[in-house]
Parts: structure tokens; C-alpha cells; sequence
């Protein structure tokens, strides 16, 4: 195409265009070039050419009044640099457009119309030359005018993208960036509106956005336009889809967070630029629903694969559910630009030493901690109060915010999700931001110090007070053989996608039990007793339950959700998932479990483990586990998943409980399955032969089985100090297991406590013959290099 044009189609258009169009555009050209006949669908339009910008600022020596203005510019004075942004935008507002480039619009709008054949409405967006490069994103910098109607409106709406290129948190942005300014410019994007007010619309990254772990596509989604997702105006919806499973055309969803979504940006009564679009609250029954279904998330997964693919990269896209004719639209797709920059074979891990009182949470963005003095600023227009080293504290913040976001510590907001435009801009100047808190701005106090943690999973933490920090580089291809397995004990499937960048086997012990209290937080009679409860219960479960077609799939959806986390973060590596091991009194503490649960005296060696499960009380509640277990390894295909039976008494339990699992579809051998047993009370070790007959292997829970076999409650601090793992009584028991499963040729783990405390204990069960060794993630690394330097030793 001819570089003096001033308007071109976007479907002529080709990522060679860059230097023309800009990325954005150049972008949605490829795409409707190369992948609409893949079933990719990206509204048309045209384009305005970076010609045709640099003629308008040429017009009576525009460009070097601007450059006069902006060369001695220091951007890190929020005033100055307000005063001549105003000016440099006011200028360009002042100024009409080229004749030309005004009578091309007009021509090629003519065509668009016509070919509409009905008064449709149009989308104008910004496309800068330097914008969406692999080092940077220029994410949100120009403005976007939606819902523009006739080509009066569209030629106002050019001009102020124009001069968008100059909002004060562009000219910050590039300065910061080191781009010239001179250097930039900038494309206009006339775009068929998508009519997503009546339906949704967000964004997706083709890989998780705080660890880089790229088997997964994000997506975030709320009702109405993209504007609100963006600028981090409302609490998306959040799906995970698993990428080998899309593939294989198997349930694909493995996770769900539904958003408040209180607010949603509709088109406006006026058809004025500027005024086309109004924000109207979301009635409760509609927010308390997912704003997509399983169904488009994993459509909207299948495109974003096919735009990873053809792009060969990670990508952040933007798209929007038109609620006329109910279909998926692309609306821009640019390159990842904080993940890819990261470096490879190294983790860079961020822990606390200790916690104090937790003031607010929200969703975690960044994998820090950074601390510092609250300093609530009610908007931009007092962002110049914010100093280096505070935590801003706000109701939202946007790219007009990027100016001084770089002096903070950390970030905390009322509103926002983890793929809004300032989150992007907080992880690339690596600031933790915890975003989405609801009352931050009510509950933290100006001037308080706080420390902020986005080191703990999704959920980001503000503690009180000013906490201890480590901070540690470890090196993942420098790590030596180990001279056996070594897996980990992973208490969260929020923790997944980073636990599994550490090196190790796979998951020796996933806790089912963190995932009903941490997810679901419901005893699981409740949900099958519903609706038949008091009526606040029957209130208090509907309310958890919101967004799932009733509790009961909500209770197993969780479960699915968990494990599927975990599964699809270390595959093709074992997870080993042990059915829930709550004893009576933390059972009593979910959401109804009074009703259901007995008061026993010492409920540590009371109904748990398989005993539970073949309760007649609990017998159902152990079916919604099953379930769960055979939606995770044969819907979603993560054969990867084993299954553990806790507290296994007696022979008779351990018959029982295989017959109870194979009652509820889960045999051993079947499409791979194993079945583990905790090897975790003295009987275990004494028999453990003939429990052998029933089982896959052992896993020693050397927790139990020391407090069992000392007849010390381990809760109590009177007699705590003798709790020791290394006792010989103890390690006889260990040898016994280890033996009959070596004997039997079986599975012989270790998932306790005890070898993540002591490593020498860890090395006696390299010497006993174990054959893996489950560890904490915080200790993994020390006791995989202590467990190689002895191994080394031994054989020289």
C-alpha cells in the first residue's frame, strides 16, 4: 500500500504496516487477513495512516511548537507536566484537519454505510507507530470513543484521538519508555461497533498473568462495553482454560472467579462524541451470575490459541460478546510485554517472615511485597501527593495514574481486575498492586504503615505494620540430580502455577480439605439437604453458591476447580489429591456443619479417614468427592491425578473404602488410576503387607504416625516437645512400610512434616530405599541440594 494514503481499509492491512497503521491496527489487519477463515471474527473498518497524522501536525509549524514544549519536559513534576499536556492537547483541538484527509474520511465512511445498508455505530480507536511492541505495551495510553454515530462525529472523534496522543500519561509513558516523541505517531481506527453493552466483553492473556505459566488462557469478563475491564472500573468474572484440554476437545474451564460486576458501560441517549456512552448499575440477580458461560469461555480460549499460534507468542486481546446476534468478536490483539522479558531458568521468590493482622484483600497482581505508608488519594488530580516509597491506596487507578505509579511501593483498589490496564502497568514497572478490595479506601488510614503481599496466590493481603521480607534468586538450571523423587506438598491450588516453576516431581499430597475450606467453606450435607434448610442457611448457601446452576454442582465444581489447578500445573507429573481428612470439629466450622457433625471428646482419633467415608452419615457427602475425582481425570483428561485414602484403620476399612470408590465410578488400573494409602497409624506399618493387597502403595504421614505411635497429641504444648519424628520407635515403623512396599514392588513415599524439618531424617529415607519424598515449598530447594551434596559424597 501507498505510504502517502491517508485512510486505508483494515482488511488490506498486514503486520509489515506497523510504520503506517501502527501496531494495533496493523494487528487487526493480519487477523482478518490470515485467521477470519479459521472462524476468528474481527469487525471491520478503516484506518487513518501516520501520514495523514504528521500532515495534520505539520499545519502551520503544529509539530514544533509541540516538541518546543515537550523536549524540556520533566515529566516527574505531576503539575508541569498536567500544565503542557493541556496546552499541547488544546493546540491540536485548535487546529482543523487536512481538506484531504477530511474528504477521504467522508469518502470511505460513504462505502462503510453503505455496505451496513442500516445506521450502525462505530467504535474509534488509537493505534500508535510505537505502540504494542514486545518491550512495551502502551497499554490504555490513548483514548477510545465508542458508540460514534455519522461521520461529523467521526471526524471529532479523530481529532481528539489525535490529540490523545498527548494525555499526560502518554508523554509519561513514552519518556519513561525512552521514546521520542518525534517519533511517534499515531493511526486512527474506525471500527463496526460490536454490541457488547447488550451483552459482555474483556480481556485474555494466552498465559497466566503472574507466573508466565503458559498452558492456560485468562479471561476476564463482565456485562456491558470493555471500557469498565480496561480501566479497571469493575470486578470481572475470571476463567482459566486449559490449553491441552481445548485441544483434545475436552471440558476445558478449570477455574472460575465470579466478579461483583456492580457497573456496566452501556450506550448513552446522545449520539455525541463524548457523551455516546453512559455507566448504569447492574441489578444484584444478574451480577450474582457468570457473564459468559463454560461454553464461550473455552470458544473465546480456541480463538486466542489460534492468534498465539499464528503470532508465535504470548498475547493480551480484547474482545466483546455482541448481545444482538449472541457471537464472539476479537476487537485488538498485542503482544504480552512484562512475562516474555522475564528470565528464563531463574525464579525470583518474595516471602514473609511473619504475618500480622490481615486489613484488606483483593485480587494479587505482581508476586511482590512491598511496604510502605498508606496514602489515600481520592483521584488523579491529587496523585501529586503520593511521595517515593508509599503504598497508594485508591478507589481505582487508570493509565492516568502512570505518571506517579512508578514512586510507589504498591497499589491498592476498591475496583479492578488483574487484566485492567493498570495492573499491566503495574507489573511492568514491578510494583505489587492488590486490586479489587471493595473498601480499601474506607478501612486503611492515611499514613499508616502497611505491608502488601501478592506473594501468596491470587489473593494479594494488606497486613498492618511494616512485615520482614526474604527475597531469594534461585537458579532452576543449575540444580544437581537428586538421588530420589522429590515432590511437593501443595496446601493451595491458588499457589499452583508458581509452586510448580520450582523444581520437583510432581504433588506428593494436595489436601481436598483446603479446597472445601478455602473455595467452598460449606459442609457438604448442606448443599445435599438443600433447599430443605433454615431459611438464613438456606440464604447463606444460595449466597456462596451464586453463579453455579445449584450447590450441590457448586460444591463439586469447586472441588473440580481445585484439583484441576493443581493437575494441569504439574502435568504430566503425579498429583496425588487425598480425599478430605476434616475431623469432626473443623467440619463443624463450615457453613452449617453444627448440624451435621457429632461432639466427640478427642476428635483427632474420632470419625476421619475411612471411616468417614463409609459413615452412612457422610456416605453421600464422599460421592460428591468421587464425582469430582472422575470429572477431573476423564472430562478434562488429567489422568495425572491420583487419589489418596487417609486414616485407614483396620483391613475391614481398607476393604470397605476401595469398595465404596469403586461403588462411585473410581476402580484401580482403570484408565490409569492409582490409589494411595497413608500409611499413618501403627497398624499400617504392622500389617502392612496385607494392607498392600488393597492398595497402590503408601504414602507415610509421619505427622500421625509419630503422634501415634508416641501417644502424643501433638496440639498440646504441655507434651509438644517430645513430638519428634527421628524417634527410633518411629523410624522402625518407617523401615517396616518401606520394606513391604520395596517387597511388593509398590509405590514408598513420604508426605509428613518431618523430612521438610530435618534433613537428615530426609536422608535415613534415602538410605531406607523410599522411593519419592514430598516436601514444603519453602523448603524444597534447601533439602533437594542437601539430599544431592550427600549423594555426591557417597559415591566419591
Amino acid at each position: 500500500m501507498s505510504q502517502q494514503q491517508n485512510v486505508v481499509w483494515l482488511e488490506v492491512l498486514r503486520m509489515s504496516d506497523v510504520a503506517t497503521v501502527g501496531g494495533k491496527n496493523a494487528s487487526l489487519g493480519e487477523m482478518i487477513n490470515q485467521l477470519a477463515h479459521l472462524g476468528v471474527r474481527v469487525p471491520g473498518g478503516f484506518a487513518t495512516t501516520a501520514a495523514a497524522y504528521r500532515d495534520f501536525l505539520s499545519q502551520n509549524d503544529l509539530d514544533k511548537r509541540i516538541w518546543l514544549e515537550l523536549d524540556n519536559l520533566a515529566v516527574d513534576d505531576v503539575t508541569a507536566l498536567a500544565a503542557a499536556g493541556a496546552r499541547v492537547r488544546q493546540w491540536i483541538m485548535d487546529a482543523p484537519l487536512p481538506w484531504r484527509l477530511e474528504s477521504d474520511v467522508r469518502d470511505i465512511y460513504g462505502k462503510m454505510q453503505a455496505d451496513a445498508g442500516v445506521d450502525i455505530s462505530w467504535a474509534i480507536r488509537s493505534s500508535a507507530t510505537a505502540e504494542d511492541l514486545p518491550d512495551a505495551s502502551f497499554a490504555g495510553q490513548q483514548e477510545t470513543f465508542l458508540n460514534i454515530y455519522g461521520v461529523e462525529q467521526i471526524l471529532a472523534a479523530i481529532k481528539m484521538v489525535f490529540a490523545s496522543l498527548f494525555n499526560d500519561r502518554a508523554i509519561a509513558y513514552r519518556t519513561h519508555q525512552g521514546f521520542r516523541h518525534q517519533d511517534v505517531a499515531l493511526s486512527a481506527c474506525v471500527q463496526r461497533m460490536v454490541r457488547s453493552d447488550m451483552g459482555a466483553s474483556g480481556v485474555m492473556f494466552t498465559l497466566d498473568t503472574e507466573t508466565g505459566f503458559d498452558q492456560v488462557v485468562l479471561i476476564t469478563s463482565a456485562y456491558g462495553l470493555g471500557e469498565t475491564v480496561v480501566q479497571g472500573a469493575v470486578n470481572p468474572d475470571e476463567f482459566y482454560v486449559y490449553k491441552p484440554a481445548l485441544r483434545q476437545n475436552k471440558a476445558a474451564v478449570i477455574n472460575r472467579n465470579l466478579g461483583s460486576k456492580e457497573i456496566k458501560m452501556i450506550f448513552g441517549a446522545t449520539r455525541e462524541t463524548g457523551y455516546s456512552v453512559r455507566t448504569v448499575e447492574v441489578p444484584q440477580a444478574e451480577s450474582r451470575c457468570f457473564s459468559i458461560t463454560d461454553a464461550e469461555a473455552e470458544e473465546l480460549a480456541s480463538y486466542a490459541l489460534l492468534i498465539e499460534q499464528h503470532y508465535g507468542r504470548a498475547m493480551d486481546i480484547e474482545w466483546g460478546k455482541d448481545g444482538l446476534d449472541g457471537k464472539l468478536y476479537i476487537l485488538q490483539a498485542r503482544p504480552e510485554t512484562v512475562q516474555v522479558h522475564k528470565a528464563q531458568g531463574s525464579v525470583r521468590r518474595y516471602r514473609l517472615r511473619d504475618v500480622s493482622q490481615v486489613l484488606v484483600s483483593g485480587r494479587a497482581v505482581g508476586q511482590r511485597i512491598g511496604s510502605g505508608s498508606v496514602c489515600v488519594v481520592e483521584n488523579a488530580s491529587q496523585m501529586n501527593q503520593i511521595q517515593k516509597g508509599d503504598v497508594l491506596v485508591t478507589d481505582m487507578t487508570d493509565p492516568d495514574w502512570e505518571p506517579v505509579m512508578k514512586r510507589a511501593a504498591a497499589i491498592v483498589t476498591n475496583r479492578g481486575g488483574r487484566t485492567c490496564h493498570a495492573a499491566i502497568v503495574a507489573r511492568e514497572l514491578g510494583i505489587p498492586a492488590v486490586v479489587g478490595c471493595g473498601d480499601a479506601t474506607q478501612t486503611l488510614r492515611h499514613g499508616n504503615a502497611v505491608t502488601v503481599s501478592c506473594a501468596e496466590g491470587e489473593i494479594g493481603k494488606v497486613y498492618e505494620g511494616m512485615l520482614d521480607i526474604d527475597v531469594s534468586d534461585l537458579a532452576l538450571d543449575q540444580m544437581p540430580v537428586p538421588p530420589i523423587k522429590l515432590s511437593l506438598n501443595v496446601a493451595s491450588p491458588e499457589l499452583a502455577f508458581e509452586s510448580c516453576l520450582l523444581p520437583n516431581a510432581g504433588v506428593g499430597l494436595a489436601r481436598l480439605e483446603f479446597i472445601i475450606a478455602r473455595m467452598i467453606g460449606v459442609h457438604p450435607n448442606a448443599v445435599l439437604d438443600y433447599p430443605n434448610l433454615p431459611l438464613e442457611l438456606k440464604e447463606q448457601v444460595e449466597i456462596k453458591a451464586a453463579g453455579y446452576a445449584s450447590p450441590i454442582d457448586f460444591y463439586v465444581e469447586k472441588l473440580v476447580e481445585g484439583m484441576a489447578m493443581l493437575g494441569a500445573a504439574f502435568a504430566p507429573k503425579p498429583v496425588i489429591v487425598r480425599f478430605s481428612d476434616f475431623k469432626s470439629n473443623e467440619y463443624s466450622r463450615l457453613l452449617g456443619g453444627s448440624r451435621y457433625e457429632p461432639d466427640e471428646e478427642n476428635p483427632m482419633i474420632g470419625v476421619r479417614g475411612a471411616s468417614r467415608y463409609i459413615w452412612d452419615s457422610f456416605r453421600g457427602c464422599f460421592a460428591l468427592e468421587c464425582r469430582a475425582i472422575r470429572r477431573v481425570r476423564d472430562e478434562i483428561g488429567l489422568t495425572n491425578i491420583e487419589v489418596m485414602i487417609p486414616f485407614v484403620r483396620t483391613l475391614d476399612e481398607a476393604r470397605l473404602v476401595i469398595a465404596e470408590l469403586a461403588a462411585n465410578g473410581l476402580r484401580r488400573g482403570e484408565n490409569g488410576l492409582r490409589v494411595i494409602m497413608m500409611c499413618e497409624i501403627p497398624s499400617n506399618a504392622l500389617l502392612a503387607d496385607q494392607f498392600l493387597e488393597y492398595f497402590d502403595g503408601f504414602s507415610i504421614g509421619s505427622n500421625d504416625l509419630t503422634q501415634l505411635t508416641l501417644g502424643i497429641d501433638r496440639e498440646s504444648g504441655l507434651v509438644a516437645g517430645a513430638f519428634d519424628e527421628r524417634n527410633q520407635a518411629v523410624k522402625e515403623l518407617f523401615r517396616m512400610a518401606i520394606q513391604a512396599c520395596r517387597r511388593a514392588n509398590k509405590y514408598i513415599g513420604v508426605c509428613g512434616q518431618g523430612p521438610s524439618d530435618y534433613p537428615d531424617l530426609a536422608q535415613w529415607l534415602v538410605e531406607q530405599g523410599v522411593e519419592a519424598i514430598s516436601l514444603n515449598p519453602d523448603t524444597i530447594v534447601e533439602t533437594w541440594l542437601y539430599l544431592a551434596e550427600r549423594s555426591i559424597q557417597n559415591r566419591r
